[in-house]
Parts: structure tokens; C-alpha cells; sequence
């Protein structure tokens, strides 16, 4: 399952949260979406101190870039560390 995949390859951040949310039931056939699935990622990690917004997507876009376009079309991220909230 592409959920289970998500979250071990971001095991390589050490989250202390995580949470994945497959949000492709709600973009089904739209304009050059191939097939692959949306995700809404929130991830909280020691890993991201000191860093900026634009690094830490970097970092989860390097966990799961052979995964894109075709399994995963789209992706959102919350990217924090340990220090901040999610909203």
C-alpha cells in the first residue's frame, strides 16, 4: 500500500509525528493527473531545526522522489520541528 511506503521512507527524517493523509478520492480525473494519488503529509522532526520551509520539503521530497509523478501525482506538507505546532 502507498500509505505504508510514505511513512517508512520518511522514517529517514525521525519523525516525532507523522501523519499521512490520502486525500486522492477528492481529486479523481482531474486535468494531468496521470493516476497517481494526493497526500496531505504533516511531519514534525528534529531534523528540520534550523531550517527553511523550502529545505524541509526538500528533504521530504527526496524521501519519495522516484515515487513521483506516477504514484504520487501531488503532495502537501507541513514540515516542523520539534519546537513549533501545527496550526
Amino acid at each position: 500500500m502507498l500509505h505504508t511506503e510514505i511513512e517508512q521512507r520518511l522514517q529517514a527524517l525521525a519523525p516525532e509525528q507523522l501523519d499521512i493523509q490520502d486525500d486522492s478520492e477528492f481529486h479523481r480525473g482531474h486535468a494531468g493527473n496521470a493516476g497517481g494519488g494526493h497526500f496531505t503529509i504533516k511531519v514534525k522532526s528534529s531534523l528540520f531545526s534550523g531550517k527553511s520551509q523550502i529545505m524541509r520539503h526538500r528533504m521530504v521530497y527526496q524521501c519519495l522522489q522516484d515515487l513521483m509523478p506516477h504514484r504520487i501525482h501531488a503532495l502537501s506538507i507541513q514540515a516542523l520541528s520539534t519546537d513549533e505546532s501545527f496550526i
